[in-house]
């Protein structure tokens, strides 16, 4: 594809010399044009390849010349480019056919990357359905992140109220943002809001709103609103969003009519809420989680663990402008076996905390074991504790107290029933219970 011809739109001349001149460097005939009337006239004289479009311009943006040229009917392969881009302006342009999106100031190795890409891709058919930028979907190639994927992809076809839960830092409210994405409504308002934000004091207002003050309810109308952490809600704000979703339309503050209630909810909530809810009305809850989808914690697609890394590197390369660094084999093997009590969002923060300390280009199984050593001794679950950090003997009798403890609980503190089920002679299971320090008595108590 070297010979492959490109278009270069943009208003600031030092960009589209630059990008000329890389990109001829690489072999590709390039044309530019500083606004959209000259782009236009560029693209009415010659057929492209590929269309790097900026999106804020003075005369006609970048959105609205994509939507026009998707609206004739024949749209080149067009990768956006923005300094200032967000969400939603990602959606909407994916939405009317834009492949990719370059977040400038422009990285040279992502630049070559996604001209790459996206000559060699083949552009969706559907016209309300361009790709998804990569920013919105979630990343993993093991059988768990397919299958979630997939589930959300059903989901995302359908109107009904959807309750994603999950351990905190597992993506849950990326997971949401990838379903608005891909439903009828990703070119309507995507709202969000704290759980917490809904208390007794402010509730009503962030709901309802107040003249010339908008509550989330207006704000989403027609989109999608996602309420992060739903346990977080007072009891008040409870009642009235139960109110609204059972007679179906709200009355906006400073308003004398009521509106017919034209918005999907999604929300988040912690792993298992639906079966230890704690004063939450169960009511508002079977509104909410018509569908659920369980967002899976990171130790359960650990191999996944390398191409979450790259992803992160280039992805703080390219929007924090910070060194690039690559994880070496060992390194990568190491954080494969650690069980991320925090998810996705604890590795993403270890990544920048190893890019921003950047000595040498490759992260060694020395730099990550620093960062993990300063973590405080974890009182997490067995599952979630770090035991390749731990000595031998630490690492054993930390599994051996876990193990004993659960199989002790599933014996009904019958210790004579859990030597049998642990294939040990009962004075000796006693000793290893007090060496331990495990009092099966004090354990049944405490379950």
């Amino acid at each position: 594809m070297k010979t492959a011809r490109i278009l270069v739109v943009d208003d600031e001349s030092n960009i589209r010399v630059l990008l000329e001149e890389i990109l001829n460097e690489e072999g590709y005939q390039v044309t530019t044009a500083a606004d959209a009337s000259a782009a236009r006239a560029a693209r009415a004289g010659q057929d492209y390849d590929l269309i790097l479009l900026d999106i804020w311009m003075p005369d006609t943006d970048g959105i609205s010349l994509l939507k026009e040229w998707a609206e004739d009917g024949k749209l080149e392969p067009v990768v956006m480019m923005s300094g200032h881009g967000t969400v939603d302006t990602a959606v909407e342009a994916t939405r009317l056919g834009a492949l990719d999106f370059i977040e400038k100031p422009v990285s040279l190795a992502k630049l070559l990357r996604t001209v790459e890409k996206a000559l060699t891709q083949k552009r969706s058919t559907e016209p309300h359905r361009g790709l998804v930028p990569p920013m919105l979907v979630p990343v993993g190639k093991s059988e768990t992140m397919r299958s979630l994927r997939e589930q959300v992809q059903k989901i995302a076809q359908h109107d009904a109220h959807t309750l994603l839960t999950g351990e905190p830092g597992s993506g849950r409210q990326a997971f949401a943002r990838y379903l608005a994405s891909l439903s009828s409504r990703s070119a309507e308002p995507f709202v969000t809001v704290m759980g917490g934000a809904l208390n007794d004091e402010d509730g009503r207002r962030q709901i309802l709103g107040e003249a010339n003050d908008p509550g989330i309810i207006e704000r989403a109308e027609g989109g999608m609103l996602f309420i992060n952490e739903i346990s977080d809600i007072s009891a008040n704000s409870q009642q009235l969003l139960l109110g609204l979703l059972e007679q179906r339309h709200y009355r906006p503050g400073g308003h004398d009519s009521d509106r017919a209630l034209d918005t999907r909810i999604l929300s988040s909530a912690p792993a298992g809420f639906e079966q230890n809810i704690n004063g939450f009305r169960r009511e508002l809850l079977s509104h909410l989680s018509i569908v659920v989808i369980r967002i899976s914690p990171l130790r359960e697609y650990a191999e996944d663990v390398p191409e979450l890394l790259r992803y992160y590197v280039d992805m703080l390369v390219d929007s924090e402008r910070l060194p690039f660094r690559r994880f070496g084999v060992a390194a990568q093997n190491r954080l494969r076996n650690y069980p991320w009590p925090g998810n996705i969002r604890e590795l993403k923060n270890m990544v920048s905390r190893l890019l921003i300390l950047a000595t040498d280009e490759e992260i060694t199984l020395e730099e990550v074991e620093t960062q993990l050593d300063s973590r405080p001794p974890s009182d997490e679950p067995l599952i979630k504790q770090d035991l390749l950090s731990m000595p031998l003997r630490e690492a054993r009798e930390t599994f051996e107290r876990a193990y004993l403890q659960q199989q002790l609980i599933l014996c009904g503190g019958k210790v004579g029933q859990l030597a049998k089920r642990v294939g040990m002679e009962r004075t000796h299971l006693y000793r290893k219970l007090r060496s331990l320090g495990v009092d099966f008595r004090q354990v049944m108590a405490d379950e």
